[in-house]
């Protein structure tokens, strides 16, 4: 399993993290993200779909469990499962289902961590004390697909 972390230090650092590793996947991809309130999941989202032209789009799908985006070919999936009451919640929406026909970006996925598809990559956003804006990502990557996707990330990225 391949890892590496990056400090984003302005929230337009992290969306410029999150475009760049938008370039880098395609429909059947699924991102986790993991963070406290106010880590900045959200904002990385908006950085991703901004890659695609729908920055403009972006809403916390708290109350909707998914927002759907489309540009040309590509499906974008933005899920929020922290409501969820349970895991059994999200596969009676057909979550699972979502897997194959888009790129999936999960907000608190670590909630859905049974139900996720074996390979995908993980990003636990962090806060860093005593600032508004630093935070500390942490990639790690499932699968040996996004490993190599990881190391394009990391050789652009630092």
């Amino acid at each position: 399993m391949k890892k590496f972390n990056i400090t984003s230090n302005l929230s337009d650092q992290t969306m410029h993290i999150a475009s760049t590793l938008a370039k880098h996947l395609k429909n059947g991809d699924t991102v986790v993200l993991t963070g406290e309130l106010g880590a900045g999941k959200t904002k990385f989202t908006e950085g991703f779909l901004a890659y695609f032209g729908l920055e403009n789009e972006i809403t916390s799908p708290t109350f909707n469990i998914v927002n759907e985006h489309t540009k040309n070919d590509i499906n974008i999936y933005h899920f929020d499962v922290y409501r969820l009451a349970d895991i059994d919640e999200f596969y009676a929406i057909g979550g699972e289902e979502y897997f194959d026909k888009g790129i999936c970006i999960i907000e608190w996925g670590e909630l859905i961590e049974e139900a996720l598809p074996e390979e995908y990559i993980k990003i636990s956003i962090q806060k860093q004390e005593n600032t508004d804006n630093s935070r500390e990502l942490h990639f790690e990557a499932f699968g040996q697909k996004y490993e190599l996707i990881l190391d394009k990330l990391k050789e652009e990225l630092i």
